[in-house]
């Protein structure tokens, strides 16, 4: 009777597997859910063998990300923050960005400094456009109010030293959203991924079936300042981040000058130097969005200064030399990302 029921087993068992072996094997598909968040698009594709993710679960987690980080909901946690006196309790969406913010503002001189948020709505570039554009007296009044040196974390609260200081972090939200929205696509098991926010970019794994690398174009402006963009390079970074921050991207014109929505967080104006593109590769996006503001604030002498610091980073770098023509430069491991030009 044993060996009778230990035949019946072997035979059910090469049953099963002659029946999984003609079974057509699964072909992963392509999916995408694209939308609009944070003032700007969103575009998500992952390759899978099923969908595993909604729209509403996207918009979920935007909803949720808006509320602690948006300066344009008067009820969100950092505007909450900005009206208050002293400080307020976190949550962990504040609570990161924050204390990554306050890292990179130490390693950067202050380049990257979250409090700018005064100047910023004082040259017209917060929630509500300025009506006119401040004079040098207005810059010095506002100053006092700047300096992430005047935020202190105690445990999970935030707190100004300085009733004045209010904070924009709008310069690496994005790409903390980036990664957030990345985390979201790996708890459901989906290992093949671009994330893509406002151009700031995540990605995993290799585009199936076919197994190719993601690639992905580095925008620049033309050789004429201030004209439509053009693709100057194609990389490939395989898991990590990319993003990227440019001074052509948005500005205001005053008295026949375009002024950067970059502020100098130590002069208080737009900045003004060499560089007009600093694209950031790193193993997460809240550390390429925190770094490319900087660098690109920091002219190309002070921008190699900072990656010689930081290993972990590698740049492209596009300036505007002195009789006006379009050069650019990278970081000695950049190269390694470039997809030649027959392969694009």
């Amino acid at each position: 009777m044993r060996s009778r029921r230990h035949l019946i087993g072997l035979m059910v068992a090469m049953m099963c597997f002659l029946l999984g072996a003609l079974r057509p094997a699964v072909v992963p598909r392509t999916y995408r859910i694209t939308g609009q968040a944070q003032g700007t698009t969103y575009a998500i594709t992952w390759y899978a063998d099923r969908k595993s993710v909604t729209q509403a679960q996207i918009d979920s987690v935007f909803q949720s990300l808006d509320a602690s980080l948006s300066i344009y909901l008067p009820g969100s946690l950092i505007s909450r923050f900005n009206g208050s006196e002293t400080g307020i309790e976190m949550d962990r969406h504040l609570a990161q960005v924050v204390g990554k913010s306050m890292q990179i503002y130490r390693e950067t001189g202050g380049l990257s400094d979250i409090t700018v948020y005064p100047l910023v709505r004082a040259w017209g570039f917060g929630a509500k456009a300025a009506d006119a554009m401040p004079d040098s007296a207005v810059i010095r009044l506002l100053m006092p109010c700047v300096g992430s040196d005047k935020l202190k974390i105690e445990g999970s609260r935030l707190v100004k030293t300085v009733p004045c200081v209010q904070i924009d972090v709008n310069g690496i939200a994005q790409g903390y959203s980036v990664d957030v929205l990345a985390r979201f696509l790996e708890a459901r098991g989906i290992d093949n991924y671009m994330v893509e926010v406002g151009g700031e970019i995540r990605t995993r794994g290799r585009k199936l079936p076919g197994n190719e690398p993601m690639k992905i174009g580095i925008e620049t402006p033309s050789t004429r300042e201030f004209d439509a963009p053009v693709i100057r390079e194609v990389i490939t970074i395989g898991d990590g981040a990319v993003t990227t921050s440019g001074s052509y991207r948005k500005f205001r014109e005053s008295g026949g000058m375009r002024l950067s929505h970059i502020i100098d967080p130590r002069t208080g104006f737009p900045v003004q130097r060499e560089i007009i593109s600093a694209t950031v590769v790193a193993p997460e996006a809240i550390t390429a969005d925190g770094f490319d503001n900087a660098l690109l604030a920091a002219g190309i002498d002070g921008a190699f200064e900072i990656l010689s610091a930081h290993p972990g980073l590698e740049a492209y770098l596009i300036y505007r030399k002195p009789d006006g023509t379009v050069a650019d430069t990278a970081s000695a491991g950049f190269g390694r990302y470039v997809v030649k030009t027959g392969d694009r």
